[in-house]
């Protein structure tokens, strides 16, 4: 019986980088069921958690990012990457890939770099159409760089790069929910306009508090909303919702075919994992770009789509002004929305995850 190939997935931190590891671990599988897979996430982060819901194993690194808040709390972070190595030595000794794919977040730089430094291939994907430093230099030693856009030559070499887009969880690619059962879902009336708001898997602060403090106005213009908060806003959420019955409010949509099914408008953040989604369900978008990701990254994200009119962006300083009131007038105007809907179309990739398995797949073939 032939043995299957030895991969290791590794990173995390947030949705985005999450379930499109866990796309292109099905699709692995799929294509070749003897494939072992074995994750690789920071300890402490959502990945420990939702890797093994998904019926991965996941092995924890002792490993943290670099605090743009508060310098001081880096003091540690040199002790911590010496120490995440031993652990990668350690998990490689023991398991002995053949191949490791890099997704992003904490855990990826040491898994990859550990790796390149012992020839084994290696394989990064790189979701936004801003590459991060570290990504950067990982790519220059990776056998191949998946990105989700064209002009990626300024961050890769040339040569490694191969266009894919980015993978979307099969849940949703492959949804035939209609309308009105994504708002039974919630407990909503199908004949209401319907506005989900979605911050990513952690929340978003700028979002949620001006979805605060014009909740009322949803109401005043016979709209409904499913609001996921994340957690730190979750308890607030819940509490100004209270008695609101167009309000459906939690800290994360578990099943977000419905919640995507139900929506006439979305109000997102622009990850680039969020953006993949909202092509593949063509609606229309207001986007709010999170400020402070690693070299602005979210807001290059949500230009290139409302450069081509396929969303509206609202910046974060502008979100408690402007933002409730756009959403609402989106809702309000289904000329604007068919536009945003037809230029949004085109943008949509359905199978990034079995293209990105498939060279891996034909790749490390070509080196055991």
């Amino acid at each position: 019986m032939k043995r299957g190939r030895k991969i290791i997935i590794a990173g995390g931190g947030t949705g985005g980088h999450i379930f499109p590891a866990i796309a292109i671990a099905n699709a692995l599988k799929q294509l070749e069921p003897e494939t072992e897979l074995l994750f690789v996430g920071a300890k402490g982060k959502m990945e420990m958690e939702k890797v093994p819901q998904a019926g991965y194993r996941i092995e924890g690194l002792d490993i943290a990012g670099f605090n743009r808040s508060s310098l001081i709390k880096n003091v540690g972070l040199p002790f911590k990457l010496i120490r995440s190595f031993f652990q990668v030595k350690k998990i490689f000794q023991s398991f002995r890939p053949d191949a490791v794919i890099g997704v992003g977040g904490y855990s990826s730089f040491p898994v990859l770099k550990y790796a390149q430094q012992k020839g084994v291939a290696s394989f990064l994907h790189e979701s936004n159409s801003f590459a991060g430093k570290s990504n950067q230099m990982l790519g220059r030693h990776a056998d191949k760089v998946f990105v989700a856009t064209d002009g990626m030559e300024k961050f890769f070499p040339a040569g490694k790069i191969m266009i894919t887009g980015n993978p979307v969880r099969t849940a949703i690619v492959s949804a035939t929910l209609s309308r009105e059962e994504g708002i039974r879902f919630f407990g909503l009336d199908p004949s209401r306009t319907t506005i989900l708001s979605i911050g990513g898997s952690l929340g978003a602060k700028s979002i949620n508090e001006a979805i605060d403090a014009g909740l009322g106005q949803f109401e005043t213009e016979g709209l409904q909303l499913i609001w996921q908060t994340g957690k730190p806003y979750s308890q607030r959420g819940k509490e100004v919702a209270e008695g609101k019955g167009n309000v459906w409010v939690n800290e994360f949509i578990t099943q977000m075919e419905y919640a995507y099914a139900a929506a006439d408008v979305i109000i997102s953040r622009a990850g680039a994992m969020a953006i993949a989604e909202i092509c593949v369900v063509k609606k229309p978008a207001v986007l709010v770009p999170y400020p402070f990701a690693a070299e602005d990254h979210q807001t290059v994200n949500a230009r290139n789509l409302a450069d081509k009119h396929a969303a509206i962006l609202v910046s974060d300083g502008d979100a408690k002004n402007k933002l409730v009131q756009t959403a609402i007038d989106l809702a309000k105007d289904p000329l604007q929305q068919k536009e945003l809907k037809n230029n949004i179309s085109p943008l949509s990739v359905t199978h990034a995850d079995r293209i990105i398995a498939t060279e891996v797949l034909r790749l490390t073939g070509q080196k055991i």
